[in-house]
């Protein structure tokens, strides 16, 4: 009324605030397309998670720009802040709009802040400003005992505090997302506290069940599940295990789980059991083949993927890995070992673009003595492990050329006229080097210091197979070339043995 009477033509309607909460989670899912997190802040504002997003506009205060004109286009008012932590974003929205505050100047910057953009409730501000504290930095050197005994609740004085800390970081302020991620969790309340490990037994199986059929709904299975029980006393007691391949079969998850269940700890009784399911995906489903005879492969993966779960239960995760190929001109990175993902790798192709190759190799090579004939003949006579060795027959040599592609070569001594130092490596370049490309990077390395030789360039080996007086056959290689530039004398290396 007493605004109608200052102002006749005055429009007025009542507060929806329900049709408000709606609007604003209108816009919170619009504002997705600058990142997938997006929570309400309040009943009036949006917390985005733009950590990885703001080089995708330019940088920060590009990305600023773009989200205010985005905002203008559609006549919405609003007011923007961007810091590190939720708080001082919230704060500098509501008290300093456009600015962007760097990361680790919280407290310097939300220092003359007014104690209002803390979010606070309406109690708490007005009690702080009647004890003469209206801005943020005042809050700083008050001890906090002595800041709890000016309110009359204790949850009063720690709403302050945690705000405070959330600002400055020194406190995580977890956010609830509009857009939650699928829930693949199954929980079991108990209506009297669980104290045995009989009742946790079979609390797990139920929830199997429940998750498993779940996630046979969708068409997924998980390659890792979480068990936790949360006791009365607040404290949570977890085990976990890992699959090597999606599965969503109650029976075989029980069985890893049994390895682990003495380690749940019921303390004082449990009160909750939650079983949840994680990186889930898409499961192979195949029908089994009517006999051994008309199966697609010898290896069943299923039974292979359950013998690498119980190993794995028992030995921990990364114990069962698997020798793959890996394609490389040195002999000893030909194979490497990755985990076991449940799919072994596909055979090798029949083409062999190498010489025979022995059956065991010796990792590192070790370094021989040899009577060679010079400057590019095969081996006389070696001494390995002190045994003296006479040589009746040599094949060779097969030259393995260095890998280039793959090596860095060191700073020289004095630095490029831009100041970055240069690295000698291009992955748009061919494989096959020439010999021009390997004189100019010689050259190059050798400008700082005129005569030297570069000690670090990669070398080339040469590989002979020998056979001794004994018929014992032997691999070993000769590392350089004489007069290559590259460094010393060459030296020789045993490698293998052949059967």
């Amino acid at each position: 009324t007493d605004a109608r009477a200052r102002c006749p033509d005055l429009m007025h309607e009542d507060i929806d605030r329900e049709a408000d909460s709606r609007a604003l989670s209108r816009l919170g899912h619009w504002m997705v397309r600058l990142s997938p997190l997006v929570a309400l802040d309040g009943p009036d504002g949006l917390m985005i998670e733009t950590t990885g997003c703001d080089h995708l506009h330019g940088g920060e205060p590009a990305m600023m720009e773009n989200v205010a004109s985005l905002l203008e286009r559609n006549a919405i008012p609003h007011r923007l802040g961007l810091a590190s932590t939720p708080g001082a974003a919230s704060a500098l929205a509501r008290a300093w709009p456009g600015h962007i505050l760097a990361d680790g100047e919280e407290a310097a910057d939300l220092t003359e802040l007014p104690i209002s953009a803390l979010r606070l409730s309406q109690e708490a501000e007005t009690l702080l400003k009647r004890f003469g504290l209206r801005q943020i930095g005042q809050l700083y050197g008050i001890d906090r005992k002595a800041l709890g005994r000016r309110f009359q609740s204790r949850s009063a004085a720690d709403a302050v505090l945690l705000r405070l800390d959330q600002a400055l970081g020194l406190r995580h302020e977890p956010l609830a997302p509009l857009r939650e991620a699928p829930s693949h969790v199954s929980r079991l309340p108990c209506p009297e506290l669980l104290l045995a490990t009989e009742g946790v037994q079979a609390g797990l199986e139920w929830l199997a069940d429940d998750l498993c059929s779940r996630l046979a709904d969708i068409g997924e299975g998980a390659r890792a599940f979480g068990f936790h029980a949360f006791r009365a006393d607040g404290e949570v007691s977890s085990v976990a295990i890992t699959l090597a391949r999606p599965v969503r079969t109650p029976k075989h998850i029980l069985r890893l789980f049994s390895e682990k269940l003495d380690r749940i700890d019921p303390g004082f009784g449990i009160d909750l059991l939650m079983l949840e399911a994680r990186r889930t995906g898409p499961m192979e489903t195949s029908a089994p083949a009517l006999s051994g005879d008309l199966a697609a492969s010898e290896t069943d993966p299923v039974l292979l993927s359950a013998l690498a779960d119980r190993i794995t239960a028992k030995l921990g995760e990364g114990a069962v890995q698997i020798t793959e190929a890996h394609e490389s001109h040195l002999p000893e990175q030909a194979e490497r070992k990755a985990g076991f993902d449940g799919h072994l790798p596909a055979p090798a192709g029949p083409h062999v673009s190498h010489g025979p190759r022995p059956i065991r190799l010796i990792e590192p090579p070790e370094e021989i003595k040899v009577l060679a004939e010079v400057p590019d003949g095969p081996p006389l006579r070696f001494i390995w492990r002190r045994v003296p060795h006479a040589v009746t027959r040599a094949d060779g040599p097969e030259r393995l050329a260095p890998e280039w592609w793959t090596w860095t070569a060191p700073p020289p001594p004095s630095a490029s006229p831009e100041g970055v130092d240069r690295k000698w490596l291009n992955p748009k370049l061919d494989r096959r080097a020439d010999a021009a490309f390997i004189a100019r990077i010689r050259a190059d390395l050798e400008a700082a210091d005129p005569g030297e030789p570069v000690a670090n360039l990669p070398r080339a080996r040469d590989y002979y197979r020998i056979e001794d007086e004994e018929g014992r056959r032997f691999w070993l290689f000769r590392q350089g070339l004489y007069e290559d530039g590259r460094g010393g004398a060459p030296l020789w290396f045993m490698h293998g043995l052949f059967a």
